[in-house]
């Protein structure tokens, strides 16, 4: 094996004057404080061949890159095929960084351009004519990277900061040459480990936390930013103050923050929680310069709300309750999207109901609060309950005027044994106005 193998990454073997007795499987294992990171087996088979032993000579060349101590709290690996290797590095979510590897044996100049890009053809990091170029990097990974700005040593690796499970892809570093020819190239793969859910809830709560206290105090000058899987805005509180104006609309008016960041605590109050918010949330704290100091993944599970009720009752409650005092202009539409045919239950439009717009097999049995706007009580009455009303209900809550927008699920069981023709294509109404709500619902179960 070369003298600075663990200094270079290469693992190689040489096996000079192999016999036929050489043949059979061998096994390098990579282990540190006595932890076994990595095995790998190769297979050798010496053929016996009617030459000169002078001119039998074969070199069996193992090679194997490894990375030590660079990746914090995670595990890495190379799986080699037949025309490349693949790296794929694994760490978990929310350590401080994680180097995804590049050194080769060839010096460049600082002329050159090397440009990391992920799966979807997003910059990364550039570094070009000797200095990096983050108004070139995409949105979501600005002040997160980090490259060594000595080039002439070879060395394209490539430090991600506070990793989440969105970070998860695969990178591509690019090396260019001054006229812009590709010199080389290097595929990385990231994976990073998603927690254990975090918080559970069921739909119906008042509010739920989403915890999180850092080990430092933190400056009124600091940036905390939430948001969801989907890197949409949840809250975003700036210089000691919150700017809900940056809110998406699914969360305006539905979060709070503790307003004193000195203690650490920037848990956020996601209120009236429905299954439409389940998922991964991130809470990023960057300086007043834009670079990110520390960064949270907080899973959150909310579970749908379930009705049961016998047949026979004089009526059952699907209940939903979002933020009171919604705007004059609000639409509350409840639609059963399963089974299929997909169905029009119950409409509020323009300060009341819209009867009219009513799948026929519901008309006269549903029924909803007076002053509902006001509550923010949206749950809906339904008379007569039979087993064939049994099934998904959703709700669609919209606001234009000041882009309000909620939503919620109720899965309703009738339990009975007494059977009731139920809707067909004949008594549906003509009412087909499009509504993507049935397709949220469904991709969500």
């Amino acid at each position: 094996m070369i003298t600075n193998a663990l200094e270079e990454g290469e693992l190689r073997l040489n096996l000079t004057h192999p016999s036929v007795d050489d043949t059979g499987n061998y096994t390098c294992s990579i282990r540190y404080r006595g932890r076994k990171l990595r095995q790998f087996k190769v297979q050798l088979k010496v053929q016996k061949v009617p030459v000169p032993t002078w001119v039998t000579v074969l070199v069996v060349v193992l090679v194997l890159l490894v990375l030590g101590g660079a990746v914090i709290g995670g595990v890495l690996w190379y799986h080699r095929s037949k025309t490349n290797t693949v790296l794929q590095v694994e760490v978990d979510s929310g350590v401080e960084s994680v180097l995804l590897p590049w050194r080769t044996n060839v010096h460049l100049t600082d002329d050159v351009t090397v440009e990391w890009t992920d799966k979807e053809n997003r910059k990364v990091h550039v570094y070009q004519n000797g200095s990096d170029h983050p108004e070139q990097q995409d949105g979501r990974y600005r002040g997160q990277t980090e490259m060594n700005k000595d080039l002439k040593i070879g060395d394209f690796s490539l430090t991600m900061k506070h990793v989440t499970s969105v970070d998860t892809n695969m990178y591509t570093c690019t090396v260019y040459s001054r006229d812009g020819n590709k010199l080389s190239s290097k595929d990385v793969t990231l994976k990073v480990r998603v927690p254990q859910v975090e918080v559970e809830v069921d739909t119906g709560v008042e509010s739920v936390l989403l915890p999180w206290r850092t080990n430092v105090p933190l400056t009124d000058d600091v940036t905390v930013e939430w948001t969801d899987k989907e890197n949409i805005k949840v809250h975003v509180n700036q210089n000691g103050s919150d700017h809900p104006e940056e809110q998406f609309y699914l969360y305006r008016g539905r979060t709070e923050m503790n307003k004193d960041l000195k203690t650490g605590d920037v848990s956020l109050t996601l209120k009236y929680p429905t299954s439409v918010d389940s998922g991964s949330f991130f809470c990023t704290i960057s300086s007043n310069h834009g670079n990110i100091l520390m960064r949270k993944e907080v899973e959150l599970e909310v579970r749908d709300c379930q009705v049961e009720v016998e047949e026979g009752a004089e009526s059952v409650l699907l209940p939903f309750r979002t933020t009171p005092d919604l705007p004059g202009d609000t639409e509350v539409v409840w639609r059963r999207y399963r089974p299929r045919p997909e169905m029009m239950v119950h409409l509020y439009q323009n300060g009341s109901d819209q009867s009219d717009e009513q799948n026929q097999f519901y008309r006269g049995r549903t029924e909803m609060n007076e002053d509902l706007l006001r509550t923010g009580d949206l749950s809906l009455r339904l008379k007569n309950p039979t087993e064939t009303d049994s099934g998904g209900y959703g709700c669609r809550v919209e606001s234009r005027e000041r882009k309000i927008w909620r939503w919620t699920r109720v899965m309703l069981k009738v339990k009975g044994t007494v059977q009731v023709q139920g809707p067909t294509e004949d008594i549906r109404t003509s009412s087909s106005s499009p509504d993507p709500t049935p397709l949220l619902a469904d991709s969500a179960l």
